[in-house]
């Protein structure tokens, strides 16, 4: 495994909008010094939020290690990431959630990677850390991604994908160059409805862009992200499987179905019935949540169902409603790619 940094080395982009978060924007911070690979830098780019950039900006003053910027961009977390993008000068560019926190060997996995130069991109995986202390009884692990994480069904071990998950990724310089940024319009803004899937289609959008390029997930690549007690209710549940449904009818609209669903399919077909078939055994065994699980999982399917069937109405009838913009040269120069 390559001790070296790679590539002109590894910048990390931290996404930040709250003061809410202000201890999980310095534990994420921490967590990114304390790599075995160190980080060229760590950007935190602020979502118009001017009290929190002013306060981020006098914490980290005297640090030459990371840098306080502002989205210069609309609202939202696609125009940040695109924010630290340009301004960022590692050859690498890694994405860490603001209220995750990577483990030591995190940064090392993903510079592996790219000893390969046909691979573009190289995701990890996320583990949750519930508010409660304990997952909920009838929250199917085949949903986590509802939380932001890795969920059941997914690949395990260092295995090509169709797309990374965002909270907890990294890519090569160049594909910015090749595919253009982050689509704004698509993904998450603030506290708003938590619509999502803007790193699939980017990455769609590379793979056609570089119809060669290695898209893989590390799961030796680790992070703990934090799931907030309202996010462990069935209410927020159903909010992000209908979102769902909604940003993935955006993004069919743009790819097309074949690709747009291309990993959902063998989901829908595969996994969740097992998933719903391991609830209803544990139902009868008299496991707990068993019932729950498997429900919610028959709930989630129609609830996305529902909202890729109305985003689907809604692309249709007013065309895709988000834009792909162009990265501009970072501030220093761009590391080789």
């Amino acid at each position: 495994m390559s001790a070296h940094a790679p590539h002109g080395g590894v910048s990390v982009v931290i996404c930040v909008y709250t003061e809410d978060r202000w201890e999980d924007i310095l534990a994420a911070v921490s967590s990114v010094r304390a790599q075995s690979l160190p980080a060229l830098e760590t950007l935190l780019v602020v979502d118009h939020h001017p009290a929190l950039l002013e306060r981020l900006g006098k914490e980290f003053k005297e640090s030459e290690d990371v840098r306080v910027l502002a989205n210069a961009g609309p609202r939202g977390l696609s125009a940040g990431r695109n924010t630290g993008i340009a301004l960022s000068r590692g050859g690498i560019i890694a994405f860490l959630d603001d209220d995750a926190v990577a483990e030591r060997d995190w940064l090392r996995h993903f510079a592996a990677g790219y000893d390969d130069p046909l691979v573009m991109a190289v995701g990890g995986r996320t583990e949750p850390v519930w508010a409660s202390g304990r997952r909920p009884a009838w929250f199917p692990e085949e949903f986590d991604w509802v939380v932001g994480c890795t969920y059941k069904g997914l690949p395990r071990g260092k295995v090509r994908v169709r797309n990374v998950l965002g909270g907890n990724a990294s890519f090569r310089r160049s594909v910015f160059d090749a595919a253009g940024g982050f689509a704004t319009g698509i993904g998450r803004d603030g506290d708003k409805r938590p619509l999502g899937c803007e790193e699939t289609e980017l990455c769609i959008r590379l793979s056609r862009a570089r119809p060669d390029a290695v898209l893989l997930i590390d799961d030796r690549a680790v992070i703990h992200h934090r799931v907030p007690a309202g996010r462990e209710r069935f209410a927020y549940f159903r909010t992000r499987a209908y979102a769902e449904g909604l940003s993935k009818a955006l993004v069919t609209q743009s790819v097309g179905a074949d690709k747009g669903l291309e990993s959902e399919r063998r989901y829908a077909t595969r996994v969740l019935p097992a998933g719903v078939a391991r609830g209803v055994r544990d139902f009868f065994l008299a496991r707990p949540g068993g019932a729950g699980r498997a429900g919610a999982i028959v709930v989630g399917v129609l609830t996305t169902a529902g909202g890729y069937a109305l985003g689907s109405l809604r692309a249709r009838r007013t065309g895709a409603t988000f834009s792909v913009v162009g990265i501009g040269a970072a501030e220093g120069g761009g590391g080789p790619s």
